[in-house]
């Protein structure tokens, strides 16, 4: 038989050069051209390309070969304009709609001296409870030096800021503390929103519980509760501007709310007219009592500006007035009232001992305010009378307040002789109150070294209990591990050959030792 070479035309040949599937870039391996179809064959450069196509677009969607000019249409600013701009008119049309959509900003402010590192115990424990509770939530205090810095840059006419120099100016007048406190706080919540509390209120609940499930936080721009809720004074000389007032040592809103700038710009007015009627040249030395404070820039102002923006937005919608008492009085749950959410008494405001507030171990009780910061009253007075002094010493209880009015009624109908009498009753009274309230902290501080002499003496009784317990477990392991000892030595011996298999009987009067203690026994202390 001739021989022939064998034919490089064969189909199956993986190094034929001249079929079309030969091609580097679209060639099917030999081994899978039988087990793929001929249609698939035919297909797969159309696949290769398809794929190649879509990674192209994808890459050119992700990772752009060039950045958009900064004016054009397609930048990163214009694509994020959905997000909320900076305030930057005093205009309400540079502002977002109140009617906002979404949380409230999770932000906790406080104003206080010093900073957090400085804080006092009692001040930083309180602050704590803030940021354990509210863990997602940020939290600032603007102090005694930093305040303006804030203040400049919020409402100056910087980059962001509110074009409004008059507050500015306004706030670098003002010289009260407690003046300077209540402004601060309408600023914060009217430039940044969120939570606002006194430096003394502490958080019994997460901020989450502020609104309860049953409302749309949609429909809100404004979280506070009611404080005093004692129309029954409205008449009174002295206690009706503050017998019915909102809560502002804590409250929640959103940023840019009208009602906000209102009361500033109330603020402003008030004591701008109050310096021009005490005839002095800046509001720096306007001097204020009590009530001028909380009726011009505390819980009173804080009241009335907020029923007077309620009212303004009830207005055309027809409906009666709101006032409080056919809105707010008695109020033993939540309202939601011209989209501010107000609060019952218990919730901000619990343990007053009026207003039917309860007490701060009730299940509804949101904060707990300790007033060892409101120590400004001793810089603005309220009302003394000689004799009978504060009515507010009554804490609204209604026949104390009878009392203190007929008692203060009758005293100029009296003699001079009656009212040294009085006087010097009352003075006795007052040295008597001081020695007892003397006594009582002698007392009390005498209880507190005796229980901290008995507290000392309990744990030294324990530290040797324990140490006791020490010596008897040591005692016990020594005693397990000589016995041990000698039955391996036992063990030896009978193993060599050399130990007693049957023990001698013990003769008369042998008296056997007594067994160990087992496990969690302890022999008597050596």
């Amino acid at each position: 038989m001739k021989w022939r070479p064998a034919r490089l035309s064969s189909p199956l040949s993986p190094l034929l050069p001249t079929t079309p599937l030969a091609s580097p870039t679209l060639s099917v391996p030999s081994k899978l051209r039988n087990r793929i179809p001929s249609q698939m064959r035919r297909t797969f450069p159309a696949y290769i390309l398809i794929v190649t196509l879509l990674i192209l677009l994808f890459k050119a969607e992700v990772f752009p070969s060039q950045p958009a000019p900064v004016g054009s249409s397609s930048s990163a600013i214009t694509r994020r304009s959905h997000l909320q701009k900076p305030l930057g008119s005093s205009s309400s049309s540079h502002h977002q709609s109140p009617q906002q959509t979404g949380d409230f900003p999770k932000k906790i402010w406080q104003t206080w001296k010093v900073d957090p590192y400085n804080f006092a115990k009692r001040d930083k424990n309180t602050a704590r409870t803030w940021t354990s509770k509210n863990p997602g939530y940020r939290y600032e205090v603007l102090t005694d030096h930093n305040d303006l810095l804030y203040v400049e840059s919020k409402y100056g006419s910087g980059p962001g800021g509110l074009d409004r120099p008059d507050i500015v100016e306004f706030y670098k007048t003002v010289t009260a503390q407690i003046i300077k406190a209540d402004l601060l706080r309408y600023m914060i919540m009217y430039a940044d929103g969120g939570i606002y509390a006194d430096i003394d209120v502490e958080a019994l609940k997460p901020a989450e519980r502020f609104i309860p499930t049953r409302y749309n936080i949609t429909d809100i721009d404004m979280v506070i509760g009611v404080e005093i809720d004692q129309p029954e004074f409205k008449k009174h000389e002295i206690l009706g501007g503050k017998c019915m007032s909102f809560c502002q040592w804590t409250f929640m809103c959103r940023p840019g709310l009208p009602v906000m700038l209102k009361l500033i710009e109330n603020i402003m007015s008030w004591l701008e007219e109050l310096a021009k009627q005490q005839n002095v040249s800046s509001v720096g030395e306007v001097e204020l009592a009590f009530d001028e404070v909380i009726s011009g820039t505390g819980p009173s102002a804080f009241t009335g500006a907020i029923l007077e923006d309620m009212n303004s937005k009830r207005k055309g919608k027809g409906g009666q007035k709101i006032t409080w008492d056919n809105t707010f009085h008695n109020l033993d749950e939540s309202k939601l009232v011209e989209r501010v959410l107000v609060l019952d008494v218990e919730k901000f405001a619990a343990g007053q001992g009026h207003s039917n507030s309860g007490n701060h171990d009730a299940r509804g009780a949101l904060v707990k305010h300790h007033y060892h910061a409101s120590n400004w009253p001793s810089k603005h007075p309220r009302f003394k009378h000689p004799a009978y002094g504060e009515v507010e010493r009554c804490n609204w209880d209604a026949e104390c307040v009878r009392k203190w009015d007929k008692d203060v009624a009758q005293w100029d109908g009296l003699s001079e002789k009656q009212k040294k009498k009085i006087l010097d009753r009352k003075q006795k009274e007052y040295e008597l109150e001081m020695e007892r309230l003397k006594k009582e902290k002698e007392q009390a501080e005498a209880l507190e070294r005796l229980g901290r002499a008995e507290r000392e003496r309990k744990k030294r009784e324990e530290e040797e209990r324990l140490r006791k317990k020490e010596r008897m477990e040591e005692v016990y392991r020594k005693a397990v591990e000589e016995d041990k000892k000698k039955k391996n030595q036992q063990i030896l011996l009978e193993a060599a050959g050399l130990g007693h298999k049957e023990s001698t009987p013990p003769g008369p009067g042998f008296v056997a030792p007594a067994p160990l203690p087992g496990p969690g026994v302890f022999p008597p202390a050596l």
